[in-house]
């Protein structure tokens, strides 16, 4: 039998790279891109209070400027990724920079609520979308070799994570030195940093040339159609649903239950600080740990260890110890989720349509973000608890958790027949 008759990947010929285009360099770089693109995103809530006290705005104006941020990150990652996976994630990181760095320089005098919604939402939404670490592993994968696609995907998690750990303090001294505008502004300049490392991408991990390209060539439309109608891919993005719901839930609203608890205001600030400084911890093991083990089995242990977790939580009395240890069991879990899922993605269907495919499921995790978020607020308004939702948020986890068990951790039938095919 011929070898043309076996399934396998298909990979596409090598680029031309340059000397300097080493795969550290450019996974040095995309790191960076991370760390960045997650920063300002996460500091978001340190302008609320002088931004709406300078325009004489009520809070849910700023809220809802958040809300149409999170969504159109959700709907722009597939477009970008698709972009990406077309173009080559160089061109993608670098233009959603520029709009990431003029939504936050619009932002620093928008005097209008129109204005605020174009600059907050629209414009760094769409820059979130193209400059994330979603766009980011899309291009790891395509430069390192298959035994190393977990870990590089763990690395870029870590470091969004580290950039929400470093920017929250840098904001604040900003806004402290500075003032909110010119902190924004800051925010901006430093953002024009994305397209310089960007560059690093350029040859070396995008395009139909890329050198580390792996799954059948069939078109956008053809892929999609595929990836939906494969079981464990459905399965997949139904249970990353649940990790936007806890994530944009316990992001918005643990603040407020703890300070409503009794805890003080430092310490609960401290809290998401420390989620955040875990999650460095937490993303870089899964990354190494999905190389290693089966992906799915370390997705079923996350989301039933998140709902076990956050069980004993809010079954016991809130207290500083209670809350320190919450913080760090959550972050060890919080976007540990994404290397196994995003390794999920590209064993099924390879690299090829990578970024799209994580971009569609990146897409189910901002809508159960955006439930998580309106929920939280609504259910706390009619009864004056968060109660139904941390319930609610223990049950999905369990629920996802059961989700991604049966998932079949090998290519998808359908990529395989059509490689085949081309064969």
């Amino acid at each position: 039998m011929s070898s043309s008759n076996q399934p396998g990947p298909v990979a596409t010929p090598a680029a031309t790279q340059r000397s300097w285009q080493t795969p550290g360099f450019v996974i040095a770089c995309g790191c960076l891109i991370a760390m960045l693109a997650f920063g300002p995103r996460s500091s978001m809530g340190l302008f609320i209070k002088p931004l709406s006290e300078a325009n004489g705005w009520g809070r849910d104006v700023f809220a809802l400027s958040i809300a149409l941020q999170n969504l159109l990150w959700g709907i722009g990652t597939p477009i970008a990724g698709a972009l990406a996976d077309r173009y080559g994630p160089a061109l993608v990181l670098g233009i959603s920079g520029v709009f990431y760095a003029a939504g936050l320089a619009l932002m620093s005098v928008a005097d209008s609520q129109l204005l605020l919604h174009l600059s907050a939402g629209l414009l760094i939404g769409i820059g979130l979308a193209g400059a994330s670490f979603g766009i980011v592993i899309a291009g790891f994968s395509r430069i390192v070799p298959p035994e190393k696609r977990s870990w590089s995907m763990g690395i870029a998690t870590a470091a969004g994570s580290l950039g929400q750990t470093l920017f929250a303090p840098m904001g604040q001294a900003f806004i402290a030195a500075y003032g909110w505008q010119t902190a924004l502004v800051l925010f901006g300049a430093t953002m024009m940093l994305i397209p310089v490392f960007a560059a690093s991408f350029a040859g070396a991990g995008g395009g139909r040339n890329a050198p580390v390209v792996t799954g059948a060539d069939i078109g956008f439309a053809a892929m999609i159609r595929q990836a939906f109608r494969h079981r464990s891919y459905v399965l997949l993005v139904t249970g990353f649903f649940v990790c936007g719901f806890q994530l944009a839930f316990i992001t918005t609203h643990l603040p407020p239950y703890l300070m409503g608890a009794g805890i003080s205001p430092s310490l609960a600030s401290w809290a998401m600080g420390l989620i955040g400084l875990f999650n460095v911890i937490g993303s870089y093991a899964s990354g190494v740990l999905g190389g290693r083990m089966s992906k799915r089995y370390l997705l079923c242990a996350n989301y039933a260890l998140r709902g076990i977790c956050t069980a004993i939580f809010i079954l016991m009395p809130v207290t500083p110890a209670t809350v320190v240890v919450y913080s760090a069991a959550m972050g060890l879990l919080w976007l540990s989720t994404v290397p196994p899922t995003s390794g999920l993605v590209a064993l099924m269907f390879g690299t090829r349509y990578l970024g799209m495919l994580y971009g569609f499921a990146f897409l189910s995790h901002q809508i159960g973000g955006f439930l998580g978020v309106w929920l939280g607020g609504v259910l706390f308004e009619r009864t004056g608890s968060y109660d139904v939702v941390w319930w609610a948020s223990v049950v999905l986890a369990l629920a996802s958790a059961a989700v991604n068990w049966p998932i079949a951790e090998k290519p998808a039938p359908s990529s395989l027949t059509a490689q085949q095919a081309k064969a």
